[in-house]
């Protein structure tokens, strides 16, 4: 029985992302008290106070805004661009942070997956996603962390996640983000 909801925020809108592969394994697992699933961003204009401030934000805000305020817990799953993370996931942030004072992000247990096809594993996409979570109130999973490298020899050709210590680590991930993650919504809904 699922009790605690997930969101799965996938920085990469490629059709064969990477980062959706992974994703996708994760969905896959047998779920426990957690139930995921991913959450649309491709579909959000870039943010524009504008909108907000005339009272008429775009239809794609709303539904974002209301999915992201039903979730317990967060995973972004993302690939690296230029040392940083991908412009539809920072849009993502700043549309669910706004306007100044609703953020629909605010207390909710995160963790990053991270990844690239260099041997770097998308650490600076990884760092730099650590230091906006921080201002929205993201309490972010700390150990372990998750930078896969070289993620095309993890995939294979089938499109799913075959290696073997991969998956291993993935679940791994998994079960420690759980853990953490209930530790947190447990005392959020006691306080």
């Amino acid at each position: 029985m699922s009790i605690y909801n997930v969101g799965i925020f996938v920085g990469s809108l490629r059709k064969e992302s990477f980062n959706k592969k992974i994703a996708q394994f994760i969905l896959d697992q047998e779920e426990s008290k957690f139930s995921y699933r991913m959450i649309d961003i491709g579909d959000l204009p870039l943010y524009n106070q504008d909108f907000d401030d005339a009272g008429n934000p775009p239809a794609s805000y709303t539904r974002f805004r209301q999915e992201v305020a039903s979730l317990d817990a967060v995973l972004f799953v993302t690939a690296e661009y230029n040392r940083s993370i991908p412009a539809v996931l920072k849009n993502a942030i700043d549309v669910g942070s706004r306007p100044y004072g609703k953020n629909k992000w605010d207390g909710k247990p995160g963790a990053i997956i991270s990844s690239s096809t260099g041997v770097y594993g998308g650490f600076g996409a990884n760092h730099h996603l650590r230091q906006s979570l921080v201002f929205v109130n993201i309490p972010t999973m700390q150990q372990p962390e998750a930078y896969l490298g070289d993620i095309s020899s993890c995939i294979g050709p089938s499109g799913t996640v075959e290696l073997a210590k991969t998956k291993d680590f993935l679940r791994s991930f998994k079960t420690a983000f759980e853990q953490w993650a209930e530790r947190i919504i447990h005392t959020k809904r006691q306080n």
